[in-house]
């Protein structure tokens, strides 16, 4: 039985469920249920299959290439977390509107990586217009966390070659590797390799991405970096160092580390109560910090719902704004696993940690 659209306050507030098996699935025979999954990625979204994972690639036998440290990274990495580290220290001495000014920053920031570059780009869960996507490109280019063609890139060869060597952030490297470690080092050749194969068609058609991708540096330096000093100290009169190391080194690193516990605790520490078999975890404390992303096990599982999580807006802040965003018709056509789908995985591949096993 094919999705069903469940219409709400008006045509742009539309939500893509998946309610039953696919033909020829069965429906009520309890002991087959366990060999046959109730879902179907191509029910719900039948233009987007490069981010489901793919358990039949396994890692080339032989000893891994030797790392190539990227010495840029690795300096200016430094620099920053030092520089986060004295804002640390001047975080008493600021004025109440810069503290303000850099949780703003870092909540917009945080939403153009998770609604963005994550929700809508990478995985396609829901569509948005135009003005939408104008404020996400520009939340994403203030995250600086690489343009959003790349980041989607990378986010779906995750996905989908998820914890070998071509995941670039490949978990069983360990915890530094999967956190900041793979932005520190040249890539696994697995990484090139299987990252050509995927079809990026849908990102390469988005002017926005693109013209973001052409203009990327420039637009960094100031968004990132230029305009978070330069507000406060001119506007309030903080100081140009506290501007300099709260707002901007401070807040930057926060926003960079949350997102990479994403990668790294996400996928090393918590419960997997939809699928005990992959390694992405259930982690509450990263999904406060990533503004609703830390339901890891269950995004893993389904990575074409919306809400990235069973529980809709329990912490999580970012289908609160696209749910926001769909009430004003500028975010439509919202994908969500249906309560039977997911109840269905629970009982065929959770851990039994969730409260209805």
């Amino acid at each position: 039985m094919p999705a069903h659209m469940l219409q709400l306050s008006s045509s742009y507030t539309t939500i893509t469920t998946i309610t039953a098996p696919p033909k020829g699935s069965p429906q009520n025979e309890g002991e087959k249920l366990e060999n046959h999954p109730l879902y179907s990625e191509e029910d719900i979204r039948p233009e987007m299959k490069d981010d489901i994972y793919d358990p039949s690639y396994q890692d080339a036998e032989g000893p891994r290439p030797k790392f190539e440290f990227v010495w840029r990274n690795i300096i200016l990495m430094c620099l920053l977390h030092l520089g986060a580290l004295y804002g640390i220290i001047l975080v008493p001495t600021c004025k109440f509107y810069t503290w303000l000014w850099a949780y703003v920053y870092y909540l917009i920031s945080g939403l153009g990586i998770t609604a963005g570059a994550h929700r809508l780009w990478s995985h396609r869960t829901y569509k948005a217009r135009l003005p939408l996507r104008l404020f996400l490109i520009i939340a994403n280019t203030m995250a600086f966390q690489n343009d959003v063609y790349e980041w989607a890139r990378d986010h779906r060869a995750h996905h989908k070659f998820s914890e070998t060597d071509a995941d670039p952030h490949n978990s069983r490297r360990g915890f530094f590797f999967s956190h900041v470690g793979w932005l520190l080092v040249r890539k696994h050749p697995a990484v090139k390799e299987k990252g050509a194969t995927l079809n990026l068609s849908d990102l390469k058609a988005e002017k926005l991405v693109m013209f973001q991708r052409r203009y990327y540096k420039p637009a960094v330096l100031l968004i990132c970096f230029i305009l978070p000093t330069l507000v406060p100290w001119f506007y309030w009169g903080e100081t140009f160092l506290n501007s300099l190391c709260v707002a901007t080194f401070l807040r930057y690193a926060v926003v960079l580390n949350a997102t990479w516990l994403v990668n790294s605790a996400a996928h090393l520490y918590g419960y997997r109560p939809y699928d005990k078999n992959i390694n992405s975890r259930e982690n509450i404390l990263v999904s406060l910090g990533a503004v609703g992303e830390g339901f890891h096990n269950y995004h893993h599982t389904f990575p074409y719902d919306y809400s990235a999580s069973e529980y809709r807006w329990h912490i999580n802040f970012t289908t609160f704004f696209i749910d926001c965003m769909a009430v004003l018709g500028l975010a439509y056509d919202r994908k969500k696993v249906s309560k039977t789908a997911v109840l269905a995985r629970i009982k065929r591949t959770g851990d039994g940690s969730h409260k209805s096993a």
